[in-house]
Order: structure tokens, then sequence, then C-alpha cells
């Protein structure tokens, strides 16, 4: 049996805070380590980051769903918007191994969240993006 929680923000800045604070508390409730809950907060504030900011075409008020489930081995969190289409997995490898007054800015938070994450799926159909990110995961 799957535990879940559904979140609905507006395209804001200031709504990831919400949607961290969410996660926390009912990750919480299923001990979900706190390693974990750390890497998930990492994902969220990354990828609504880079939908709100970098997303829209326009300055229209849009909103972003995220759902978050907890099944027996695993928790996966699951993004959808409709923003411009984005696939993480076509993002370029930003070049790790240079001199940080040399590398071009932006690209490490994706790397990150490619790495820290077990499992990385994205869809867009009818004008909505779905990004899901699956991490393995013992909890209660």
């Amino acid at each position: 049996m799957a535990n879940l929680i559904e979140i609905k923000i507006s395209n804001k800045i200031p709504e990831i805070e919400h949607v961290c604070e969410e996660i926390t508390r009912f990750s919480r409730q299923y001990a979900v380590p706190d390693k974990d809950i750390f890497t998930l907060h990492l994902a969220i504030d990354e990828i609504l980051t880079n939908i709100i900011s970098y997303g829209y075409s326009d300055k229209d008020e849009h909103y972003i769903e995220i759902r978050y489930t907890l099944e027996k081995d695993y928790l996966k969190l699951e993004i959808i918007d409709d923003s411009n289409p984005f696939d993480p997995a076509d993002a370029p490898e930003p070049d790790v191994d240079s001199n940080l007054a040399d590398r071009k800015i932006g690209g490490l938070g994706i790397y990150l969240i490619k790495n820290m994450m077990d499992e990385i799926n994205y869809s867009s159909k009818n004008g909505k993006n779905t990004l899901v990110l699956t991490k393995k995961c013992k909890h209660k």
C-alpha cells in the first residue's frame, strides 16, 4: 500500500519552502532517513527553481503539482507542470573537473540529481511535463 501526499503550488519561488516543509513532515511520519529527506530537498529546490525561473515564456500564474509516494523499498517524487518541455536527461554534463573559475554557470544541480536518484523519467504529453524521480529508501 502506497503512502501519498499531493501538493499544488503556483509558480512562485517562495512556494518551494512550503513543498519542502510538507515533504519533511510527511517523511518523518514514516521514519524516512534524514539523508534521504535532504536529498529530496535538494532535488525539489533544483527542479522547482528551474521550472519557475526558466520554464515559462510568460509572466502568468501557472500551477505545479507535486506527488510524493512512499512505497515499500523506495520513494517517488513526481512533478507535473505546464512549462516549456525540458528533459533533464538531455542536459549537457557539466565539467566538474575544471577549475571553478573556468566552469560555465548552470547544470550542476541537474548533475547532482542524476547522481543522487536511482531513476529519473521524463515525459511530455498534451502540454504537461511529468518528471518522476525514484530513490531506494528504507522506511517504516
